[in-house]
């Protein structure tokens, strides 16, 4: 049943040595199989049609934020949250060039940005999606913290993951300041964070996707989706491994697993249980590497713990491209570049509509010159610095 590892008692996760399946497993070792990496041009090409996405978001949500939706050069280029995304001013003047589809630049008043009528009508619906989703959004970051040992998680590694989960910027006045019967804020003795704590229990969302697609069934050894980038050949070896460790026991990443033995398959398999929920919680099943490599301790996991993307190639993707390590559900995307319930929510269109909008102030591809095209506006931009501060 979905509830086999679920919370027997109120406020209380139930523990390894009451779910027995743990105790006849403990002996199946860690088996120390290497697969290798094959790139996958579908879900790196996921990546790169949104590449510049959040960084856009963020300078939207600056200048909407702002009376009459308008932000003077100087006030927006002397945000340090703009430099840290996009670098030099005159990056920044050239991304706002760039994507002329979203915003707007005016020499008049000493210059100033604004927002296109359709990049406004688009962030308007977005912030009613906001407020519609903050059920959803809730749940989200509660599951998130239920997924930790302490039900708590330093606010920074919460911002990390804000973009990911569809939080709005100003969660922390919003969603955390109208739900205090669920949320508080501490900053510990001797600790210069500020840490979240969940304080109520659900176990409604305690079930895990993976539980939930089992649809009622038998949840004792459900397997995970698996699936291989074309051209990935499995050694007989590795394939018997990943069948019988298919079969091992599987354990509800928000129950205790304190007392599964680190060194085992079994364990491994609570490992990859525990990501493969936690991409759930995120909008479009990914997150950047570095985002989860702080929370080890707080997940219950072993040294090198992000190792099991690297061994579990047919569940995790993991792209290397742009400078970053970008961990992807596969599942999510069905072999292609685009997520399979991208409609599933509302969040999700949106920030494609956004995509398109972007897209559509790219010039066609045309030539290998057209390549240069970025390069081409920083050096205009560089060229035309001082009259758009004037």
């Amino acid at each position: 049943m979905a509830g086999h590892l679920l919370v027997a008692v109120a406020g209380r996760r139930r523990r390894w040595w009451e779910a027995p399946l743990f105790a006849a497993e403990q002996r199946a070792t860690l088996v120390n199989v290497k697969l290798k990496l094959v790139k996958d041009p579908a879900l790196d090409g996921a990546l790169s049609r949104q590449r510049h996405l959040r960084a856009a978001h963020h300078l939207l949500d600056l200048v909407s934020s702002r009376p009459g939706h308008r932000i003077s050069c100087p006030e927006l280029l002397a945000d340090k949250s703009v430099h840290k995304m996009l670098g030099s001013t005159a990056a920044v003047l050239a991304f706002l060039r760039r994507y002329h589809t979203l915003f707007s630049l005016s020499r008049r008043g000493g210059g100033g940005v604004s927002l296109t009528d359709a990049a406004l009508g688009l962030r308007c619906r977005e912030l009613d999606c906001l407020d519609a989703s903050e059920p959803d959004l809730l749940a989200r970051l509660r599951r998130l913290l239920m997924l930790t040992l302490p039900r708590s998680l330093p606010l920074h590694t919460v911002d990390l993951l804000r973009w990911d989960l569809g939080l709005p910027r100003d969660y922390r006045a919003s969603i955390l300041a109208r739900h205090l019967d669920h949320f508080d804020l501490k900053q510990p003795e001797g600790d210069e964070r500020i840490w979240l704590h969940l304080l109520s229990w659900d176990d409604r969302l305690a079930v895990s996707e993976l539980e939930k697609a089992a649809a009622g069934g038998d949840t004792t050894c459900l397997p995970f989706p698996v699936s291989f980038t074309r051209g990935f050949g499995l050694r007989s070896k590795s394939m018997d491994w990943l069948k019988e460790w298919q079969t091992l026991p599987y354990t509800n990443p928000y129950a205790d697993a304190s007392g599964l033995d680190r060194r085992t398959d079994v364990s491994e398999k609570r490992n990859v249980g525990v990501f493969h929920e936690l991409l759930h919680l995120t909008l479009a099943k990914r997150t950047e590497r570095h985002n989860v490599s702080n929370m080890r301790k707080l997940l219950g996991m072993p040294q090198k713990f992000t190792k099991v993307f690297e061994r579990h190639p047919g569940i995790f993707y993991l792209s290397r491209i742009h400078g970053t390590q970008t961990v992807v559900l596969r599942e999510a995307y069905g072999g292609t570049s685009q997520l399979l319930e991208k409609h599933a929510h509302p969040l999700v269109a949106i920030r494609e509509e956004y995509t398109t909008m972007m897209r559509a102030a790219l010039p066609p591809r045309r030539s290998r010159e057209s390549c240069n095209y970025c390069g081409e506006l920083d050096e205009e931009s560089e060229g035309e610095e001082g009259t758009e501060l004037s």
